[in-house]
Parts: C-alpha cells; sequence; structure tokens
C-alpha cells in the first residue's frame, strides 16, 4: 500500500518523485519511459539552469534523479502503461498494460499529451527535420528565416508571436476562416507587418532534401494548389492528452484535459491531483510542469497527515 502513486516520468512525474522521496511518503512512480514530450527535441534551450540540452540528455538526467532517490521511500516501475484506476471507499487499485496492481492512498496523474501529427505527404519524414511542435524548444535556431505556423487557436498566434520577435517573417496557415483564438491576440497580429494569414487552407505535402525547403497546400475554396518556401514549419493544431485510464472519474474539460483547482492541482476526485500537460493549465511547458507538479505534492503531503 503506498501513499501516493506518480502516474507519468516527464518533468512532472520527475518532479513529483523526488519531493515525494524528500518527504518521505511511501511513494510509487510508475512509467512507460522516462523524459516526456521533450525527449524528441535534439536541443532544448529553456530548460531553466541549463542554456542548452538535448532531449535525450534532459530524458537521462530526470531518470538519474529519481533514481537517486529510488530507496525506502520511493519505488520506481518503468515500462509499464497504466490502464485503468478504480477506487474503493478511500482506496485506490491502479492497474497496468500487463495485469499488475498497486493501491494507494492517493494518485497524482502526470502522464502528459502527445501533439497532433500534421497529416500531410511527408510530415513524417520531416519530424524534427524542419516540422516542429515545439516553438520555445526550437524557434531560435529560426532567427532572420521565414517560418510557416500551421493552427488556428491561441496556441497558434501565441507561437507566432513569439517567432515575430526573431524571425524574418511568419505565415499562419489555418484550415477555415473562422479563428478559436483570442480577438484581441488576433487583432495585435495582423497589425505586424511580418505577419500574414491564409485561411481555408488543407495542407497536401511538405518537400525537402535532409531539411525541410517547402510546403504545399490547397485553396479550398478555389480548388488551387500553392506552394510556400521555408525551412521552419511549426505545428499547432491541438494536444491529445495520455489520460483514458482516468477520464470516466474525473471532470474533463471541453479539450478531454483534467480539471484541476490551480491552488492546489487537485481534481474532481478526493483523493486525485493532475500536473503538466494532461491538466486544464494554460500554458504547457516544461517548467511549468514541474511547478504543478511540486505544488500537487505539497498539497498532497498536507492531505495525507490530515487523513492519517
Amino acid at each position: 500500500m503506498y501513499e501516493l502513486i506518480i502516474l507519468g516520468g516527464g518533468p512532472a512525474g520527475s518532479a513529483a518523485a523526488v519531493y515525494a522521496a524528500r518527504k518521505q511518503l511511501k511513494a510509487a512512480i510508475i512509467t512507460g519511459e522516462f523524459g516526456g514530450q521533450s525527449i524528441v527535441s535534439e536541443v532544448t534551450y529553456n530548460w531553466i539552469g541549463t542554456p542548452e540540452i538535448s532531449g535525450a540528455e534532459l530524458a537521462s538526467n530526470l531518470k538519474k534523479h529519481i533514481l537517486y532517490y529510488k530507496g525506502p521511500y520511493l519505488d520506481v516501475i518503468d515500462g509499464e502503461r497504466i490502464i485503468s484506476i478504480k477506487k474503493n471507499e478511500n482506496i485506490f487499485t491502479v492497474t497496468s498494460e500487463s495485469g499488475k496492481e498497486f493501491t494507494s492512498k492517493s494518485i497524482l496523474v502526470s502522464t502528459g499529451s502527445g501533439r497532433r501529427k500534421l497529416e500531410a505527404i511527408n510530415a513524417d519524414i520531416f519530424e524534427h527535420k524542419g516540422i516542429t511542435y515545439c516553438a520555445s524548444c526550437d524557434g531560435p535556431l529560426f532567427e532572420g528565416q521565414d517560418v510557416l505556423v500551421i493552427g488556428g487557436g491561441n496556441a497558434a498566434f501565441e507561437t507566432s508571436a513569439q517567432l515575430l520577435a526573431y524571425c524574418k517573417s511568419v505565415t499562419l496557415i489555418s484550415r477555415s476562416d473562422k479563428f478559436r483564438a483570442d480577438e484581441i491576440t488576433i487583432k495585435k497580429l495582423q497589425e505586424n507587418p511580418k505577419f500574414k494569414i491564409i485561411i481555408n487552407a488543407e495542407i497536401v505535402r511538405v518537400d525537402g532534401d535532409k531539411f525541410v525547403n517547402s510546403l504545399t497546400y490547397k485553396d479550398k475554396i478555389e480548388n488551387t494548389e500553392h506552394i510556400l518556401l521555408s525551412n521552419g514549419i511549426f505545428v499547432e493544431i491541438g494536444q491529445t492528452p495520455n489520460i483514458d485510464f482516468v477520464k470516466d472519474i474525473v471532470k474533463m474539460d471541453d479539450y478531454n484535459k483534467i480539471v484541476v483547482d490551480p491552488m492546489s492541482q487537485a481534481t474532481s476526485l478526493e483523493g486525485i491531483w493532475a500536473a503538466g500537460d494532461c491538466s486544464n493549465g494554460r500554458y504547457h511547458q516544461n517548467n511549468i510542469a514541474v511547478g504543478d507538479a511540486v505544488k500537487a505534492v505539497e498539497d498532497i503531503y498536507i492531505w495525507i497527515q490530515k487523513n492519517k
């Protein structure tokens, strides 16, 4: 019986494991792999305290930090994917894909999310070779260049605003003529002479050699194809949270993310907290995920002491 089970081995889960062990909670971290989404990034520039770090090295460092605390207060269960969580009275039973069961008084869900991938010819070939899903991680690599942003929501417009600070120009490509972003954000960007919007566009393909050099889209109104030259394509078409195992027992928002109390990261079901990209916080970054998790463990610790 654990006092806390942490699900996920990204920045949020890793931070939670370290803090739980330091507070001497009887805890376990269960994860399929360490590192989260950043494991595929060639270089990350905004991990605080480290000017540059590869995704692989970041994942390795997170795992090392967790294993440093492995011992009487922390079990590390690697290579397990969770498929269900059930609550019976005040005890949670967590079941993995391999059929193993673990019980705990509390749960922290920090399983992150996956970026919705661009569906176009050659998109998979040029992923991380010009096609990127993280402007904060990779944006500085395209300083002084003409770049493209795909999407029509707040994330796409906020990414465009960020890129405009150092890119030569930014062209946002939307599949419709209606945007899901805040009006004030849209208006401010439209006033920037380096910013352009293409609407009613269906992405057909991307091309290049060792690196992307062009994108082809179809104008859905005129039914004509157009080619845009660029070495940088930033995809912001949403995320898919990794929370199927918990969606029926906690409250979710319209984007299928776990609704949490921003003061504590507590969910709608007592005994379950959530942190990082799987929760409904407005911003999603590695550093924010870590802060979410630390906040959650602080609250979980107090909750456990009150319920002993």
